[in-house]
Formats: C-alpha cells, sequence, structure tokens
C-alpha cells in the first residue's frame, strides 16, 4: 500500500458546529493541548494474533494513517461567517479553547455554498453559489476543489459533507443509473439536491466522499457505481452519535438474551442550527428514516415475530433554543421477558452532539484516504460502525450492531496490515479439553 505522503486536504461541505468543533480538535491535539478522545485512528488498538502473545498495536502504527500535522482545510457553506465566528456563535467550544484556536480557525472561510432554499428552509443563506444550472456549479465546486488544493499544497484530498439536513423527497426517477444521473444534470432536475452536487463534484475530482448527515447523495446507486467506475471509495450516511449509538449498543443485548420488545420511544430536544433545521417537519423526516431504520434491521422481526413483530417504535425531536449544542435524548423502552411479564428500561443521555461527532470526522477522513491510497473502490462497508444509515452491496443488508461493526472495522484494519483477521473462537487454548469434531465429507453426486 502507498504510504501517506504530502498533505492531505479535508473538504468540508457546511461549515457548522461539527465542522468547527472538528477543526478546533485537530488543531488543539496538532499543540498536545488536547487528546483527541473517541477517536479510534488515534487512540485505538488492534489485538494481533493469540491473547497469549500479548500483541497490542495501535492503529496509527499499524496502518499508514496520515498525520495530524499533514492535514489542511477548506469548507463551503451557504452563510457568510469564517470558522471562528461559526464557533462563537455556536458556543460548543469552551472561550479557552476558542481564543487559543482563534487565528487558526479565522484562516478558514468558507467559500460560497450551493444551495437550494427549498431544502433548506430555515436558514438565512447569504453565502451562495450564484451559478445557474447543476453543471455551472458543479464546474464551480470543482474549480474550488482545485484551488483549494493548490492553495494549501495538498497532494490530494478526501470530503466529508457536514451540510444541513435537506427536506425529504422521494426516490428520484435517476436514482439507479449513471446515464440517468447525467441526463438529470443535464435537464436541471430540481429532484438533484446540493448535497448530490458536492458528491458529484468530488468524485470527478477523484476524491473519496463521505455523507455524515442524513441528506440522499452518495447513497444513491447511481453515484455508488459512478464512485465504482472511477476508483474512488464512498461511505454514509448520517453520523451515528448519541440516541442512535446507545440503541445500536442496548438494542444487540436485548436480541441476544432473546427479551421481547413491546415498544421504544426516543424523543430529543436541541437548540443549535441542526434542531432549527429539523423543525421543518420535511427535513426531519429525513432524519427520522435514518434513525428509525435501525431496529429494524437489527431485531430481524420477520425471523423473530413473537419476539419483535409488534413493536411500536416512535422517534421525535424538538428545538429548543437554550439547549445549544448540548442535545438530551430520553428513551422509555417496554420489554418482556420469561413467561411474558413485563420489564422497562429508561435511558436519559445527556450529550454534546458535536463533540460526539467531531472524532467521527477525523476517522472518516483518514480512514478514507487510506483506503483510497489501498485502491480500493465503491462502497466502504467496513466503516459502517461511524453510521446511523449505512451502506451495503447489492442484496446485502446493512450491519447496525455496533460491536459487530467495531469487530469488522478492526478486521479490515487487520487485512489491510498484511495481518490475519480475528475470529475470537478461542478453541485453540484448550487443547484435547475441546475436541473439535472433523468436517463433514460433502456427499458424492
Amino acid at each position: 500500500m502507498e504510504t501517506s505522503r504530502g498533505k492531505l486536504l479535508v473538504l468540508l461541505p457546511g461549515l457548522g458546529a461539527v465542522a468547527t468543533t472538528f477543526l478546533a480538535g485537530v488543531e488543539l491535539c496538532r499543540r498536545s493541548a488536547a487528546t483527541p478522545i473517541g477517536s479510534m485512528s488515534q487512540l485505538g488498538t488492534v489485538r494481533l494474533g493469540r491473547r497469549d502473545q500479548h500483541r497490542v498495536v495501535p492503529i496509527h502504527d499499524l496502518v499508514p494513517l496520515a498525520p495530524l500535522d499533514d492535514l489542511v482545510f477548506g469548507a463551503w457553506d451557504i452563510v457568510h461567517e469564517d470558522a471562528a465566528e461559526v464557533a462563537e456563535r455556536c458556543a460548543v467550544l469552551t472561550r479557552e479553547d476558542r481564543i487559543q484556536t482563534e487565528s487558526f480557525l479565522r484562516s478558514i472561510r468558507p467559500r460560497p455554498g450551493a444551495h437550494d432554499p427549498d431544502r433548506v428552509r430555515r436558514i438565512k443563506a447569504d453565502h451562495v453559489i450564484e451559478c445557474r444550472g447543476h453543471r455551472a456549479v458543479i464546474d464551480r465546486l470543482r474549480r474550488d476543489i482545485d484551488q483549494m488544493k493548490a492553495e494549501s499544497g495538498a497532494s490530494r484530498a478526501v470530503m466529508i459533507c457536514t451540510a444541513s439536513t435537506e427536506t425529504l423527497r422521494g426516490l428520484p426517477w435517476f436514482a439507479d443509473d449513471p446515464a440517468d444521473f447525467e441526463r438529470a444534470l443535464d435537464e436541471d432536475d430540481p429532484a438533484i439536491a446540493p448535497t448530490m452536487l458536492y458528491a458529484y463534484a468530488a468524485l470527478r475530482e477523484g476524491v473519496p466522499f463521505a455523507n455524515a448527515t442524513p441528506n440522499r447523495s452518495i447513497d444513491l446507486p447511481a453515484l455508488q457505481h459512478l464512485a465504482t467506475d472511477l476508483r474512488i471509495p464512498v461511505a454514509g450516511k448520517d453520523l451515528k452519535t448519541g440516541q442512535t449509538m446507545m440503541k445500536t449498543v442496548l438494542a444487540p443485548a436485548l436480541k441476544a438474551r432473546l427479551l421481547g420488545l413491546r415498544g421504544w420511544f426516543s424523543t430529543n430536544i436541541l437548540g443549535n442550527r441542526d434542531g432549527e433545521v429539523l423543525d421543518d417537519p420535511e427535513a426531519f423526516r429525513s432524519k427520522e428514516i435514518t434513525k428509525i431504520g435501525v431496529l429494524d434491521t437489527l431485531l430481524q422481526p420477520d425471523i423473530y415475530p413473537e419476539l419483535y413483530g409488534d413493536l411500536d417504535h416512535k422517534v421525535t425531536i424538538h428545538y429548543y433554543p437554550p439547549r445549544g449544542d448540548q442535545k438530551e435524548g430520553w428513551d422509555a423502552i417496554d420489554l418482556f421477558g420469561w413467561l411474558g411479564y413485563p420489564m422497562q428500561i429508561k435511558i436519559d443521555f445527556q450529550c454534546r452532539d458535536s463533540v460526539l461527532a467531531a472524532p467521527l470526522v477525523l476517522d472518516l477522513a483518514l480512514f478514507l484516504d487510506l483506503a483510497h491510497r489501498a485502491e480500493w473502490r465503491g462502497i466502504q462497508e467496513w466503516l459502517s460502525f461511524y453510521f446511523k444509515s449505512p451502506m451495503a452491496a447489492d442484496g446485502v443488508y446493512p450491519e447496525h450492531d455496533l460491536f459487530i461493526q467495531h469487530a469488522k472495522l478492526k478486521n479490515t484494519l487487520r487485512v489491510l496490515a498484511g495481518e490475519p483477521p480475528l475470529t475470537h473462537l478461542g478453541l485453540d487454548y484448550y487443547g484435547d479439553q475441546l475436541p473439535i469434531p472433523e468436517p463433514a465429507c460433502p456427499s458424492k453426486p
């Protein structure tokens, strides 16, 4: 695999709370003024070989990831604020952290963003690309990518979409076929959303793309096929941070113990710009789909109808400005056990949305760059660990169980490093105490 050489440009469509928290965090870590807590790429380890060999290696030593000092940044946004102004408005970072990173954040000024006022209706946009027509906007984005690479001295780039949630539309007619998508671009079809334009521009510039939002972009089969044809790795969608992360931990535990579920009620309050955008019912619908779909796949109600076939699952989000980025999620879970006796679980997760999301943005940037240098292309299912609604190959259901996703991620890194994957079977530690039956010989036809 090609090693990491030169600067890596991290491109961010959407310079909001998540993006600025990520940027400030990287800068503080580079100065040794903070620890990259929550980042698998920076703090994670991988065991190699048997448990009794005690070979545990940091991930950043196992595979050739780009070092933090080699990261440079570029952004687009529909609001005319530099990263320091955004960070102050969002009030995620402490005053001390903002002061320490102010000059760095001031240097990150977003370029005008692609915008459809019918897709993001709760933000007053004053910094948009004025070009008319999809092709003209794409040309502008591609020129921006080239210029930002040249200005930063970067040898390569990745794009992590952190834009605001767009209103939900039905699956467009051009969703499956790259040729249909090209025709829709030529016809300036209004069903093409701004985040699709960013994804398309990235692919045409040879830039790996991850969708950190619930927006419909790289999850279109047409764009996935294009990514495969152009040999570009892609991943998405919608970062798995607070309430959904907890679901992908707890639901597998309940299923593993074969405990039944009658209902799962989830509600959230948050007051940041994301909350303001999601106050639009059509934008919330985009988020609701990625949050609700998790349990259906995890619990397999078609296989366990008596346990999960009649589950009532509700999800709501409420915009509450006093909370800012300090989101609070409540879950009320009605379950039943032996002989059908009822039980309840209550969760109150008081989290910081952008603080949870920022290290995931860092990991995705570094791992996508790694995949690109390994000449991997198309859907990177091994990155499902990071998403509410992960992508998978045709005919394969997405895996939502956080622990299976975690094992898949680490095994993939082992394979990339030339090490064998682990099964965690462990029978060989016990010798003839646990005799293994010979495999059955297939019968002759």
